[in-house]
């Protein structure tokens, strides 16, 4: 018989591509992490880890097993939320998780909303930038997570609920040669020197596939990862950027922002639950006033 918590030290040491670095992460020394494989291996009856420079990778019998480990994971997550809801007498608690450009317009007057109707609800409330918050809802740690994804990418065991689409803006230092236009083709921008606006991760990828579809790849002399500070490059004039609406709610007095198309870059913003929390009438009050927000 498999056991299930070789299976997480096992899913552990496939995160971390090293026996050594699992065996750092969860507080074991490396021979006591080899000696747990060892024995699941003999439970599996089937190698599940093989050696690639000085780190190690799972076989497809690894990989399948991770892959059952994280699910035990997250069911077991579910199962602690639940009891700490009968514990406190059904109060419940709803973990959200949001990054920053949506807190104002979006986040907020939702959880006003929730607090009226669900006013037993608590809330436990954390913004995740620069990170992606969708593993905290694939991996049980939050019950709603707003998200950037295009429509239609599926992820086992979620939910997810288009909310709004978000367009980038052009935005260029003032008196620049573009700035007389009030609407931007993609392809004027692709001989210009770029700021990047965003890491590495959904939003970037909105960005990358409206160029691509134009024709050219931006060249990125400056990188940040956040929108003031991107306003801030390009109002000094060290280049163009792309930057989505509703991060440009502090424009910086150096820069013009104007419309652009052929393709229009746009992130997809949505709400992602997990299928077996929704239903949770707390969370599906929450969904609700997400989706009733009015935005510009």
């Amino acid at each position: 018989m498999l056991d299930v918590r070789r299976m997480q030290i096992l899913r552990a040491v496939v995160t971390s591509g090293s026996i050594t670095a699992a065996a750092t992460n969860l507080g074991y020394t490396p021979s006591a992490v080899s000696q747990q494989m060892a024995v699941l291996e003999k439970q599996a009856g089937l190698p599940l880890l093989e050696r690639v420079g000085r780190g190690v990778r799972p076989t497809e019998a690894g990989r399948l097993l991770s892959k059952h480990a994280a699910v035990i994971s997250r069911q077991v997550a579910e199962a602690e939320t639940a009891l700490t809801d009968l514990r406190a007498r059904r109060t419940g608690l709803l973990s959200v998780r949001y990054f920053a450009t949506v807190g104002a317009t979006l986040i907020a007057p939702a959880l006003a909303r929730l607090r009226q109707e669900h006013p037993e609800i608590r809330v436990d409330l954390r913004m995740t930038d620069p990170r992606d918050p969708l593993p905290d809802v694939t991996e049980g740690r939050a019950d709603l997570a707003v998200v950037v994804r295009p429509r239609g990418r599926l992820h086992d065991g979620v939910h997810l609920v288009h909310l709004l689409d978000d367009p980038y803006r052009a935005v260029l230092p003032t008196g620049h040669r573009l700035a007389a236009k009030r609407v931007l083709d993609l392809t004027d921008l692709a001989d210009e020197p770029w700021v990047r606006s965003d890491g590495p991760g959904p939003c970037l990828d909105a960005v990358a596939e409206g160029c691509a579809a134009a024709g050219f790849s931006p060249n990125h002399v400056v990188e940040s990862e956040d929108y003031t500070t991107a306003q801030g490059f390009v109002a000094a004039g060290l280049g163009i950027s792309l930057i989505p609406a509703m991060g440009l709610a502090n424009r910086h007095p150096g820069v013009v922002v104007r419309k652009v198309r052929g393709p229009e870059p746009i992130r997809g913003i949505h709400a992602a639950v997990r299928e077996t929390s929704l239903s949770r009438p707390a969370l599906r009050g929450l969904l609700a006033a997400l989706q009733d927000v009015p935005v510009a």
